[in-house]
């Protein structure tokens, strides 16, 4: 077991692995605030992805770099949308998809793997299972990221989703940190899922 996570590391630097690390940890404090609906989900989240962008650069996956290029983009569109108040309180409370939104979704999940096939295309890579599982992946991401910047409780589905398949995907890369990093984020996310249903669940009943 632990062959299996120290061997890839080997070979590589010791700029990369604290850098993996750093995303690593970063990556967890990320969506352990987003559980709580807390706003220091994007800065520590911003951490995150653009350390995770350079690694996946240099490993040469462009599907996933292009997933955490946008996942730092949004992270500020997020941080921003968040943070907005009116009369002193937040603006933007948890709230469940509506049908235009769920239609939304559909068209940035299809249209996000077209791209990433496309950038795959562009840079003449020879296509093999995992790199169309990446492009599958990458789809749920993308609309899982939006989903949580404008704070939908169906975001958290997504990325469970999304996770579960992450995980063996980067065992079979050799990336044994970020996959167990991937398992944690699945623990997360249903914990995640279950406290924002509970808090729009107490929200509804209070209003009714």
């Amino acid at each position: 077991m632990f062959e299996f996570f120290l061997e890839p590391y080997r070979s590589a630097s010791t700029l990369d692995i604290v850098l993996e690390i750093l995303a690593f940890v970063f990556g967890i404090a990320s969506v352990v605030y987003a559980k709580q609906e807390n706003i220091l989900v994007y800065p520590t989240g911003l951490v995150a992805t653009v350390i995770t962008v350079y690694l996946l650069y240099k490993a040469g996956y462009l599907g996933d770099m292009m997933m955490n290029f946008y996942y730092s983009v949004m992270s500020i569109y997020g941080w921003w949308n968040w943070s907005r108040k009116k009369k002193g309180g937040f603006v933007l409370p948890i709230s469940r998809t509506t049908t235009r939104q769920k239609w939304i979704g559909i068209v940035l999940f299809v249209l996000t793997m077209m791209v990433t096939y496309l950038v795959y295309r562009v840079y003449d890579y020879e296509l093999q299972i995992p790199n169309y599982i990446d492009i599958f992946t990458s789809g749920l991401f993308f609309t899982a990221m939006w989903y949580m910047a404008t704070k939908k409780l169906e975001n958290w589905t997504l990325w469970i989703i999304g996770d579960l398949i992450t995980i063996p995907l980067y065992a079979y890369r050799g990336l044994g940190i970020l996959s167990l990093q991937y398992l944690i984020f699945t623990i997360l996310a249903i914990q995640g899922y279950i406290a924002w249903r509970n808090s729009l669940d107490k929200t509804t009943s209070q209003i009714a």
